[in-house]
């Protein structure tokens, strides 16, 4: 512990130089606004930022990758609350309360709490990762393909929870989630699946076009479709005091925050879609946890504050088994690892030994950037709430505008612009028969993950099913999952028996 604040005070040494203030406030501002733009994402930034960091010392370069990948976790909220476009994939499940708040006037509040939130998962996070980050990065090591996939099947049941309407629906969602995630080339074979011919697929659905679509073009097509007169999306409230989160949103939002941080920080260090599986873990927890949980959807600020902190806190914990052992957690760890090999640092346990310099710089830096994330972003509420108070004549266009250069910037392609216009109809159709494509988007990113884990374990397992629970983590997220999955049975079933007690 004394060792770790002691490294800790070093890193604030080196963090605090105007050279690394001015490199980590660059990589918070670039993060927030790449994950506000929708198609281009932190690891498309980062990669083509990389010729940059020839220039830099390795402290320098990695202190503003690591600002532009938690940077873009909480700007991926902004378009999420606002226009109901998830900048990033895990921003997915603030659309569901988050946008309904910002249709109720309260995009401030949910704007605000996201902030604050993402502050407090930050910093205790990296907390985390300063004190207890070795010792708890011991826990990724015992994951292998057989853990990997109960984790994904208990997060595919975690989905089903996840939406409006009867869980049939979003189990139909789901299903047709993992659907989309097979289109494209066999990871193993190389054969094509579902491609129909067309080469653009043989690269699969890309998940950024699939959420302009389903979530941005579909509500311009809404917006167009409904039949009130209004030149307004929302009442918003003006003046930053009334944008700020009140008393009782800090009530109902403080256990959210802190089961978030948690939990986002023990996925977080598992590889493969921590933020993404802790935001809508978080979802779930809380409205499993609420009183009321038909609250949930119809702009519950607990929806907004669990799942944001968990993915921000999973986002910096992520840089636990990157530094500590050397094992990238997910692409944006993978493209950091090459920046270091670039300069000639191979991370490992020896790290925070031989580069300590490196090691408690960027992690003192974490938490300096987060504060800098809340000072840029809260005076900035009342521009970002302003956008609500666009005549709709003008914001549709914008937000079609929007995502037509988000999509092409992709890969240049007019083809994704296709798919966009597509997939946008595809989801007004959808939300013409009452069915959520949460599910469906949360269900294809981890089918990619589900298939791969499922398809390694058989492979080790010479073909046999047994894999996958024998082992005893496997078998207690499979367990848990399967808890969950029978829950409303046996609340059925636990009703039914007390109702008869009671009558004889």
């Amino acid at each position: 512990m004394m060792e770790s604040l002691i490294g800790l005070g070093q890193g604030f040494g080196i963090a605090l130089s105007f050279g690394n203030l001015l490199w980590c406030l660059l990589g918070v501002a670039l993060g927030t606004a790449v994950g506000v733009l929708p198609g281009l994402g932190p690891t498309a930034t980062i990669s083509l930022l990389l010729p940059i960091t020839f220039r830099l010392d390795a402290t320098s370069s990695l202190i503003m990758l690591s600002g532009i990948y938690y940077g873009a976790m909480y700007g991926g909220s902004i378009t999420s609350i606002l226009v109901k476009i998830p900048g990033e994939a895990s921003s997915i499940v603030t659309c569901i309360d988050g946008h309904e708040m910002a249709r109720r006037g309260r995009a401030g509040p949910a704007l605000g709490i996201s902030a604050f939130g993402s502050f407090i998962a930050g910093v205790v996070a990296t907390l985390g990762v300063a004190l207890a980050g070795p010792a708890v990065a011991d826990v990724a090591l015992a994951f292998g393909p057989a853990e990997y996939t109960a984790l994904v099947v208990l997060g595919l049941v975690l989905v089903t929870q996840i939406g409006e309407g009867p869980r049939i629906r979003a189990l139909l969602m789901a299903a047709l989630g993992l659907w989309g995630s097979t289109v494209g080339l066999d990871p193993i074979e190389g054969t094509t699946r579902f491609t129909f011919g067309v080469l653009e697929l043989q690269d699969g659905l890309d998940i950024a076009v699939l959420a302009m679509g389903l979530f941005g073009v579909a509500e311009v097509l809404t917006l167009a479709a409904a039949k009130e007169g209004s030149t307004q999306m929302v009442d918003s409230p003006r003046g930053l005091r009334a944008l700020l989160p009140d008393r009782a949103d800090w009530r109902a939002s403080s256990g959210p925050i802190a089961r978030g941080s948690v939990l986002g920080f023990a996925l977080g260090l598992l590889p493969g879609g921590g933020a993404l599986i802790s935001s809508f873990a978080s979802y779930v927890m809380e409205r499993r946890l609420a009183k009321d949980p038909s609250r949930f959807g119809q702009g519950a600020i607990e929806g907004v504050a669990g799942p944001e902190t968990a993915n921000n806190a999973a986002a910096q914990a992520s840089f636990v088994p990157l530094l500590s052992l050397g094992i990238p957690s997910n692409v944006v760890m993978g493209v950091m690892i090459g920046a270091l090999m670039i300069q000639g640092i191979a991370p490992g346990p020896m790290l925070a030994t031989e580069r300590p310099e490196l090691f408690w710089g960027v992690i003192a830096s974490m938490l300096i950037g987060n504060l800098m994330l809340l000072v840029l972003n809260v005076p900035l509420l009342p521009v970002f709430v302003a956008l609500l108070r666009v005549p709709q004549r003008i914001l549709a266009p914008l937000i079609l505008l929007f995502c037509v250069v988000g999509a092409y910037s992709l890969q240049n392609s007019a083809f994704d612009v296709m798919m966009v216009a597509i997939f946008g109809v595809v989801g007004f159709l959808l939300r013409l028969v009452r069915l959520d494509p949460a599910p469906f988007m949360l269900a294809f990113v981890l089918g990619e993950l589900l298939e791969k884990s499922i398809r390694q374990s058989l492979l080790i397992g010479l073909g046999s099913p047994m894999i996958l629970v024998e082992k005893p983590i496997s078998a207690a997220l499979f367990a848990l999952a399967a808890l969950v999955l029978c829950w409303p049975a046996l609340r059925w079933i636990q009703i039914r028996i007390m109702g008869g007690r009671r009558t004889t």
